[in-house]
C-alpha cells in the first residue's frame, strides 16, 4: 500500500520495479539492476530516482571498477507507508511463490526480460502494477 506523500502516484511501473529490486537487493549496482531487468538501466533512470530522493549511493561495489551502489532512503520509507525495510512483504514467501529469486533474475531467468535501455519514461512489458492511480490524501 502507497502511504506517503503522494509522490509515488507519479511512478510508472518501471520505476516501482527498479525500486523494489533495490528495496531488496541493497546495496545494489546499476549492472545488477541492468541484469535483472534483462536491459540496460540509463544513469537518467537513476539520476531521477535519485533526484526524487527515493534512493542514494551507497558503498562502492567490490567488483572491478568498483561501480556506485544504490541504497533506499527514508524518503522511500516513507512514500510506500514503510517503517523500516524489514516491513517489505517477506522475501522468502515471493521466492517459495515463484515471484521473486535473485538468483533467477541475476540470470536472466525472468518473464519481463527484455532488450534495449531502461529511460524513466519506459514501461516494463508484462507488469500490471496500476502505480499511477489517484492516492488518497
Amino acid at each position: 500500500a502507497v502511504g506517503g506523500s503522494g509522490k509515488t502516484a507519479d511512478l510508472t511501473q518501471s520505476e516501482v520495479l527498479v525500486l523494489m529490486c533495490i528495496g531488496y537487493f541493497q546495496p545494489i549496482t546499476r549492472a545488477e539492476l541492468s541484469s535483472f531487468f534483462g536491459k540496460e538501466i540509463s544513469r537518467d533512470f537513476i539520476g531521477h530516482l535519485r533526484g526524487a530522493g527515493l534512493i542514494a549511493s551507497g558503498p562502492r561495489s567490490p567488483t572491478p571498477g568498483a561501480p556506485y551502489t544504490y541504497v533506499t532512503t527514508k524518503e522511500f520509507l516513507l512514500e510506500f507507508g514503510l517503517d523500516t525495510l524489514r516491513d517489505l512483504p517477506d522475501f522468502e514467501a515471493l521466492e517459495d511463490a515463484g515471484l521473486l529469486s535473485k538468483e533467477r533474475l541475476l540470470a536472466g531467468d525472468i518473464p519481463i526480460a527484455i532488450g534495449g535501455v531502461l529511460e524513466e519514461d519506459d514501461e516494463i512489458e508484462g507488469c500490471d502494477l496500476d502505480v499511477r492511480s489517484e492516492v488518497p490524501e
